[in-house]
């Protein structure tokens, strides 16, 4: 689990945005300008921060470029906007912003780029324990990959795909047992993120929550520690 900042002015944004990554087992702080971004960024430290260009008070490149003054630039900031120009995005790429997302931001390149500047922030601050680990390469953009996790490092407590049922049973409950089995399956191997558990198994997220519920599923087994 992350401690990310989103500070954005547009509520239904900071909504949208903290519901998404909260499914992801992420913690979220909102602010809805530079002020309040500011007390929040020196009240403690953050894995990551999602950061608007455009706010009422002070825009985020001024802010980002306060933050790496006085040192506080310790976490990668991703800039958002739907109007920015590429002057606007390179300066703020040149400031120390890890990457940009333009509005209006998809699901998948929100996922990713979170996905990346956390892998980076980790990198990092492995870096001065590290040993005999080979170079992480920036990929185009600035990204850093992810690192692949493979089923042998999952180890026996990662969540197995084979499953044993009791066919000896009428098939209403013989079908509800392999359903409930399925789900629970995918939101271990998901980290309990319903965004990611829906798209893998098609349905939509509304359906799926109720499918949960009336199998009994257990909502917070699979969430990330």
């Amino acid at each position: 689990m992350a401690n990310i900042l989103v500070v954005d002015d547009e509520l239904g944004i900071r909504d949208l945005l903290s519901e998404i990554l909260n499914d992801e087992g992420h913690s979220v702080d909102l602010a809805e300008n530079a002020t309040q971004a500011r007390v929040a960024r020196a009240a403690g430290a953050y894995d990551l921060v999602l950061l608007d260009i455009w706010m009422p008070d002070t825009d985020g490149v001024s802010l980002l470029k306060e933050w790496a003054t006085a040192g506080a630039l310790t976490m990668p900031v991703i800039m958002m906007s739907g109007h920015a120009t590429i002057d606007t995005a390179v300066e703020a790429t040149r400031i120390g912003a890890f990457s940009f997302l333009e509005k209006p931001i998809t699901l998948q390149k929100l996922l990713k780029a979170v996905e990346q500047g956390l892998a980076r922030n980790a990198a990092q601050q492995l870096a001065p324990v590290a040993t005999q680990q080979p170079a992480v390469v920036p990929m185009e953009g600035g990204f850093v990959p992810a690192p692949i996790v493979t089923t042998a490092m999952l180890g026996e407590s990662g969540p197995h795909a084979h499953q044993g049922f009791d066919l000896d049973r009428p098939l209403r409950e013989a079908r509800d047992g392999f359903e409930k089995a399925y789900f629970e399956f995918h939101l271990a191997r998901e980290g309990g993120s319903m965004t990611r558990v829906a798209e893998k198994t098609g349905l939509e997220r509304t359906h799926l929550y109720r499918k949960l519920r009336q199998l009994g599923v257990d909502l917070g087994r699979g969430k990330r520690n």
